[in-house]
C-alpha cells in the first residue's frame, strides 16, 4: 500500500515530538519529517520537491515565531501541487483562515489521538492514497492517560453513543470520539457491515443469525445485536454467500 509521507512543524519542542509520535504510529504514514519554524519548513519541502519525493501533507502549528502557520499555510496553497494542510494549534479564532486556505482540517491542542487518526484519513482520501482490503487499521484510545492503538481486527463490534464510538474486543471496550458513519466507510474493506443505526459488526464475528416474528438478531459471542428490518436481507445474503464460499466442494 501507497503511504503518506507528511512533515509536522511545531516551535515548541514537546508538542513537535508528541505529534510525530503519534503519526508515525499510524499505519497510513511511512514518513514524517519534522521542522521548528516556517523557514526550515519551507526550506525541507523545496528539497522534497527537487529529489522528486514531494510532501503529502503538513501538520501546521499556527503560533510560531518568524513566519506563523497561517502566512505559511498561504504559501504553500500557492504551490503548483500544493500538500494538504493540516493545522494543529490551541487557538480556536483562525478557523476562518483555515477555511479559506482549504486545509484539510482544523485540530485543536492537546491533540486527541482519534481526531488526529480522522485527519489522516481525510488527508489519505484527498491525496487518493488507497487502503488495503486486508489491511488492519487502527484507532488510538486513551486509557488510565497512555495511548494504546487498538487494532480493527481486534473489534468484535461497534456500538454507537452519540458523537461517540465503543469499540468492543474480546478483552473489553473503548470509547472513541468518532461517528459510527466515518468507521463504516472506513472499515467496509475490513469486513464490517453496517446492520443498524447504532450498530457495525464483524461478520468474522457473527456465530447466530436469528429471525422470530419479523425481529432480526446476530449473534456475537455473549451478545444479542439488534437487525434493523432494512439490513435483515443484504445482512442474510451476505452471511449465506460466505457459509457457500466457505463450504468444501
Amino acid at each position: 500500500m501507497a503511504q503518506l509521507r507528511v512533515l509536522a512543524v511545531d516551535d515548541e519542542l514537546p508538542a513537535l515530538e508528541d505529534l510525530s509520535y503519534l503519526l508515525r504510529a499510524d499505519p497510513r504514514i511511512g514518513e514524517v519529517a519534522t521542522a521548528r519554524d516556517g523557514a526550515a519548513a519551507l526550506r525541507l519541502l523545496d528539497r522534497a520537491i527537487a529529489e522528486g519525493r514531494p510532501i503529502d501533507a503538513v501538520f501546521l502549528d499556527i503560533r510560531m515565531r518568524g513566519l506563523d502557520g497561517v502566512v505559511l499555510g498561504r504559501l504553500l496553497s500557492q504551490f503548483a501541487n500544493p500538500p494538504r494542510v493540516v493545522f494543529v494549534t490551541a487557538y480556536e479564532e483562525h478557523a476562518v483562515d483555515a477555511f479559506e486556505i482549504k486545509a484539510e482540517d482544523y485540530l485543536l491542542k492537546p491533540v486527541r489521538p482519534e481526531r488526529l487518526a480522522e485527519a489522516i484519513r481525510r488527508v489519505a482520501v484527498s491525496a487518493d492514497v488507497p487502503v488495503d482490503a486486508g489491511e488492519s487499521d487502527t484507532i488510538p484510545v486513551e486509557l488510565g492517560g497512555v495511548t494504546r492503538f487498538v487494532s480493527s481486527a481486534d473489534v468484535v463490534y461497534v456500538e454507537a453513543q452519540g458523537d461517540y464510538a465503543r469499540l468492543h474486543t474480546a478483552a473489553g471496550s473503548h470509547l472513541v470520539r468518532i461517528p459510527l458513519a466515518t468507521l463504516e466507510e472506513r472499515w467496509s474493506t475490513a469486513g464490517f457491515v453496517r446492520v443498524h443505526r447504532s450498530h457495525l459488526v464483524a461478520v468474522k464475528h457473527i456465530e447466530e443469525l436469528h429471525i422470530d416474528s419479523g425481529r432480526c438478531t446476530v449473534r456475537v459471542g455473549e451478545t444479542e445485536i439488534p437487525v434493523s428490518r432494512r439490513h435483515t436481507r443484504e445482512l442474510r445474503d451476505l452471511l449465506v454467500r460466505r457459509a457457500r464460499k466457505g463450504r468444501p466442494e
